[in-house]
């Protein structure tokens, strides 16, 4: 199966990954996943760790430096160059357009969606966004996030919190902020979701697009590779996230624009639903539609135009 530079090594494959605690678990279970779909050892599966500029980032939100390409630039430079042959990104993470020469292959099945609350206290402090007294500090560095909260709770401040899962778990345990939100998937993938204060309600906090979900990229040339990635991903899981992904790509969505969407599946159908928020939490515009599966990317696409067709003048500020 080995071919081409980045295999020549005895490896398998050479897996592409940032180098956060989360990133790590997320490039395990795809090496876990690889190796039993194939029958492989694991450790021919070999992780080539790559620091991105958003990791770097640290003193200010990514839409002001740039974007979630921030996550990708510096892994898709190491695939296209033949360093690794499958890349590991959080969904989220993943920009609409990918370089050329570059395709997802598809995503692993996904985690829990949703947001979690976490409030200094633990499960001795609040348990839902209720119970925060006004004046509460929420650290948190989505523009999606600020803007839900500032909607769902004008009385509270919104501060900037970047850094890891440990690095904002113990920013809230040292008081630095009375609360901030994190992905479910993440916390459970980590074994921290006893964290949680709350797991918040979808039709209440709507996720991001492709939250909790990990999504594989291969170099389209590379047969081989794409092969393999096709054997561990989701197919239920592809289908949500081409609705979810189309919708975001016709708002032209990025880490500068709070946008929400969500996509499930109810038998033979697919239902999404989207929004976008004026940053300060006043004003959303939501949309939402159903379609047969086959007619996912298409739905994204029409829900995202109807949205963007009634957003008012400067909603994003």
């Amino acid at each position: 199966m080995a071919s081409g530079a980045a295999r020549e090594n005895g490896s398998a494959f050479v897996i592409g990954t940032r180098g956060s605690p989360l990133a790590l678990a997320q490039a395990h279970e795809t090496q876990r996943r690889l190796s039993e779909a194939l029958g492989i050892a694991p450790e021919r599966f070999a992780l080539d760790v790559i620091k991105t500029s958003g990791d770097m980032i640290q003193d200010r939100a990514l839409s002001e430096a740039g974007g979630k390409g921030l996550f990708t630039k510096e892994i898709d430079q190491a695939q296209l160059e033949g360093r690794v042959d499958i890349t590991v990104h959080s969904g989220k993470d993943l920009p609409n357009d990918l370089p050329d020469g570059l395709v997802i292959a598809g995503f692993l099945p996904r985690e829990d969606v949703r947001d979690a609350l976490i409030c200094k206290g633990g499960p001795e402090g609040p348990t839902s966004f209720a119970d925060l007294a006004p004046g509460t500090i929420v650290g948190t560095a989505s523009l999606r996030r600020q803007a839900m909260v500032r909607r769902l709770r004008p009385d509270l401040e919104v501060a900037l919190l970047r850094g890891n899962v440990g690095t904002r778990l113990s920013k809230i345990e040292a008081g630095e902020y009375g609360a901030t939100l994190l992905a479910m998937a993440g916390l459970n993938r980590l074994g921290l979701a006893h964290h949680a204060s709350a797991a918040l309600d979808i039709d209440d906090f709507l996720p991001a697009v492709a939250q909790g979900a990990i999504a594989i990229v291969v170099r389209e040339a590379d047969a081989l590779a794409r092969e393999a990635a096709t054997a561990i991903c989701d197919e239920e899981t592809g289908i949500r996230l081409a609705a979810e992904r189309a919708f975001l790509a016709v708002l032209d969505g990025s880490c500068r624009t709070p946008i929400a969407g969500h996509a499930r599946i109810v038998g033979d159908r697919v239902h999404l639903k989207g929004l976008v928020l004026r940053p300060d939490g006043s004003e959303v515009v939501e949309g939402e539609g159903e379609a047969p599966l086959a007619d996912a990317a298409r739905l994204g696409a029409e829900v995202g135009a109807d949205v963007k067709a009634r957003l008012p003048a400067g909603i994003f500020g």
